[in-house]
């Protein structure tokens, strides 16, 4: 690639003048580097490596550049692509490109309210227990300084799919902050299925004053879901979300300099959320987005009905 950028305008500056340009911007490379590439042929397992990382930049970026090999392997051959894992390293390595890496966020937005009546531990932190969609939801939230001052971001997440069912943006970290991500849950359920019903269903946070509170108790009660709590309360308590979280700020929040306000973060944020379940691959679901994981469950158990003769 620099060997064609020369190639392009070394009759307009001259080969040594650009070399020196290009190496003190961090592209070293000597004049009798290029003539000696220019005087070789491409060969065509190099052609096929240049095509092959053009590819995989393209799928990268199309995943808000956040995969690394393990991911990016994967979502190439779901494209129909054969490479080894080994070789799409290498290719990332040719072109230059790497996942984030996340890092350990220790953040404190749960007020416990000693006095307020809980809900008992019905999770237990058995994770891998659910079965199918809508059996635990769990729920918290975190916070991200802006320019304007800090705002409140809450999610609700499905434990068998990992899809997130609803999130709110907001300035305070009062109860509408987490009712209203949970009503918006229950307003995407209903929306893909009118005859939806919530009654059965668990649903998991910590011991903060929000999901204690009298208005959110009986938010859960209205809709038939049963309240649990975590028990020993650190954060294997709520272990999913906490995850879900750091994702959401290694792979969002994190790679911006700075936040505006809150309608900076709540548009990026929806544009996450929907890459984040129809997109985005999951190691623990099989490396498939969460909305094509509950097709999929929904495939595999719903009988088909017998033809009419």
């Amino acid at each position: 690639m620099i060997c064609d950028y020369i190639a392009a305008f070394r009759d307009r500056f001259g080969v040594e003048p650009i070399c020196q340009v290009l190496s003190e911007h961090g592209m070293k490379i000597a004049p009798s580097t290029y003539y000696q590439r220019a005087a070789a042929p491409v060969s065509a397992a190099e052609l096929a490596d240049a095509y092959a990382a053009n590819t995989l930049v393209c799928l990268h970026r199309a995943n808000r550049r956040v995969y690394g090999v393990r991911k990016l392997w994967h979502t190439a051959r779901r494209a129909g692509h054969g490479w080894g894992r080994d070789q799409v390293g290498r290719l990332m390595d040719l072109a230059g490109i790497d996942g984030v890496r996340r890092g350990r966020h220790s953040t404190i937005t749960t007020t416990r309210e000693q006095s307020a009546p809980r809900h008992p531990d019905l999770i237990d932190r058995a994770w891998a227990t659910p079965t199918r969609p809508d059996q635990w939801w769990v729920a918290d939230f975190t916070y991200v300084w802006t320019l304007a001052g800090f705002v409140y971001v809450s999610f609700v997440t499905d434990v068998y799919s990992r899809r997130i069912m609803g999130w709110r943006v907001s300035t305070s970290k009062t109860t509408p902050l987490v009712s209203s991500a949970l009503e918006q849950a229950l307003f995407t359920r209903r929306r893909g299925n009118a005859a939806f019903t919530a009654t059965g269903l668990v649903h998991h946070s910590d011991a903060g004053s929000q999901y204690t509170s009298l208005a959110f108790t009986e938010a859960l009660l209205d809709a038939g879901i049963a309240g649990s709590i975590g028990s020993v309360g650190d954060a294997l308590d709520n272990a999913l979300m906490e995850s879900t979280i750091g994702l959401f700020k290694t792979e969002l929040i994190d790679r911006q300099r700075s936040w505006t306000g809150r309608a900076d973060v709540e548009r990026e944020t929806a544009a996450w959320v929907h890459w984040f379940n129809t997109d985005r691959l999951h190691s623990s679901i099989d490396y498939r987005p969460p909305v094509e994981f509950e097709e999929l469950y929904r495939h595999t158990t719903t009988t088909p009905a017998l033809e009419v003769a």
